[in-house]
């Protein structure tokens, strides 16, 4: 991707960063906030368990993942390449779509997307570098 990750040496200060570049989705429409993806044939997806999942993390683990929000949205929003596919054990009705991406700094980061499969909606679930 050609974005760049967010910078900042606080939690609060990348969090805030991020908080701003998510009203600028939030705002295009009067709904429910969406990109549309690439690879999922211009499907939205969703960002309603995104904020949700990232505060169950710890603090530091927070930053880290919300450090790569505007790589995530661009790697959704062009992405053509085939995702890992996983279907989750517990709940077989959900799919995980798991896209690697390189930043401009060239870090490895996954984005991962939910699929309902009975009613085929998508959301955008976490964003974190690999390991």
């Amino acid at each position: 991707v050609k974005s760049e990750k967010l910078a900042g040496s606080s939690d609060q200060e990348v969090i805030k960063k991020a908080k701003d570049y998510f009203k600028v989705i939030e705002h295009r429409t009067k709904r429910q906030p969406y990109i549309r993806s690439a690879y999922f044939g211009k499907q939205k997806i969703f960002f309603t368990y995104f904020w949700k999942h990232l505060y169950q993390k710890p603090p530091r683990q927070r930053k880290i993942r919300v450090m790569f929000l505007p790589c995530a949205n661009e790697l959704i929003q062009q992405c053509r390449s085939a995702p890992n596919s996983i279907i989750n054990v517990s709940k077989e009705v959900e799919i995980f779509h798991r896209f690697r991406g390189i930043t401009k700094g060239k870090e490895i980061f996954l984005v991962q997307i939910k699929q309902n499969r009975k009613t085929d909606r998508k959301e955008f679930m976490s964003v974190f570098p690999e390991k």
